[in-house]
């Protein structure tokens, strides 16, 4: 019975995307492995979290996020240094959201600290009864280590990426969008969150707003992002924006700034998103913090034959790239193609010694497939691409050096297929400021 409903219910949506929503496609994809059913344990009740996942909100605080079927239990987090032993309580909000049919648990969002650097902190989430997680606080100092994954996905595919991110000892995740492809189907936000909880209640993961969060219908649902924004809370406030579509964070005692932007949020240079990166940008000290990251979804720079020609890429690089160029932005990480590939320091579509390294690696195991056709002969600014399944791993070393591994899910087994090392602009004197 239930089976029918949501059968029903996802061809009248298929129905509705295909009436108005863009999907045009220039480019075949190979074929991709199937979707993983994550199914709750025999002793789940009512008032067990799950979808667990951590996230950083300022300089020594933690943002715990979980999910229950029932909304009677409080949402509380005891925490400590010791197993079992919790000498602190913190509480917070609980919400939930209603999407056509489909109506949520409840949302529980506890900010907890504040919290040491590198420590090991054990906590459970509501009732006396939860399970006991830990989590590892990020370092407040070089070295450290960000793991990069765009377009995740819930396939076969994903889990060999997550086995691999499980094994790379990083100290905060970094997605540039795409995160669950429910599409619509919000049963599979559930499912996402089941699948990714056991990477992301240990180390804080931070997101950022793909066109799959989208999931606006005309005349049907008309506000976008409403299941991301609901379960996915990020620190925006925290760093003055309005909206939980883009925000920063500080990492390595300040030693990188990190800022998250909203491919799918208005951008042009009137906008608000604009005007708070320009002043997100001009509050940054590059003597105190020498590496500065940008992340969005839909990449500036792109040699594949997927997604050419489009907004969310063209219009906000032609809107922002001068400004990006201008702070000495270091690295900007991108999704949304299906494939890896690396550019040298690049601005205004030619090399550039002071620009920006543009990485784009939308290829964590969406199921999609991959996007294998590339645009020939590969620019010269293009140094390294190929359309395969992995993540990434940026380790800034100290203020002037940082390394950048992709590591290809070959076999189902981590390859390092391209490495390099990059030094930061700040300690260039050909690019100060």
């Amino acid at each position: 019975m239930v089976f029918g409903i949501r059968l029903r219910l996802f061809l009248v949506l298929a129905c509705v995307v295909l009436l108005f929503g863009d999907h045009v496609h220039s480019y075949n994809r190979p074929p991709a492995r199937k979707n993983i059913q994550v199914d709750l344990s025999d002793d789940h009740h009512s008032d067990s979290p799950e979808q667990v996942h951590i996230s950083l909100v300022g300089d020594d605080k933690m943002r715990v996020s979980w999910i229950t079927e029932s909304s009677s239990s409080l949402a509380k987090v005891d925490y400590g240094l010791s197993p079992g032993s919790y000498g602190y309580t913190a509480s917070g909000t609980t919400s939930s959201y209603k999407y056509l049919l489909y109506e949520s648990g409840a949302i529980r969002d506890v900010v907890i600290g504040p919290l040491k650097p590198s420590t090991v902190y054990y906590y459970r989430c509501g009732p006396n009864l939860s399970p006991e997680f830990s989590f590892k606080t990020p370092p407040a100092q070089f070295p450290i280590k960000f793991a990069v994954v765009g377009d995740l996905g819930q396939t076969e595919w994903t889990a060999s990426t997550l086995q691999h991110l499980a094994k790379s000892n990083y100290d905060i995740l970094l997605l540039p969008g795409d995160l669950s492809y429910a599409d619509l189907d919000q049963p599979m936000w559930d499912n996402f969150g089941r699948l990714v909880e056991p990477l992301a209640r240990q180390r804080p993961w931070m997101v950022t707003q793909g066109n799959h969060e989208v999931e606006k219908i005309p005349l049907v649902h008309s506000q976008p992002f409403t299941a991301y924004n609901a379960r996915w809370r990020m620190p925006f406030e925290e760093s003055g924006s309005d909206s939980n579509l883009y925000y920063s964070f500080d990492a390595a005692g300040g030693g990188v700034h990190v800022v998250m932007l909203g491919s799918y949020a208005d951008f042009g240079r009137d906008s608000v998103q604009y005007k708070w990166l320009k002043d997100d940008l001009g509050k940054v000290d590059r003597g105190r913090t020498p590496w500065v990251v940008v992340v969005i979804h839909a990449p500036w720079y792109n040699s594949n034959s997927a997604h050419q020609g489009e907004s969310e890429s063209d219009d906000m690089k032609a809107a922002m790239e001068e400004l990006i160029y201008g702070a000495r932005v270091d690295v900007v990480l991108a999704g949304h193609v299906h494939a890896y590939e690396r550019f040298t320091r690049v601005y205004n579509d030619k090399a550039d010694k002071c620009g920006p390294v543009h990485i784009t690696i939308g290829d964590g195991g969406n199921r999609e497939g991959l996007a294998s056709k590339y645009i020939d002969p590969k620019p010269e600014i293009s140094l390294f691409r190929e359309a395969s399944f992995g993540h990434g791993q940026l380790e800034v070393v100290n203020a002037s050096h940082a390394q950048w591994t992709w590591h290809r899910n070959q076999d189902d087994e981590a390859v390092a297929s391209d490495s390099f090392w990059l030094t930061s602009l700040s300690s260039d004197p050909a690019c100060k400021l």
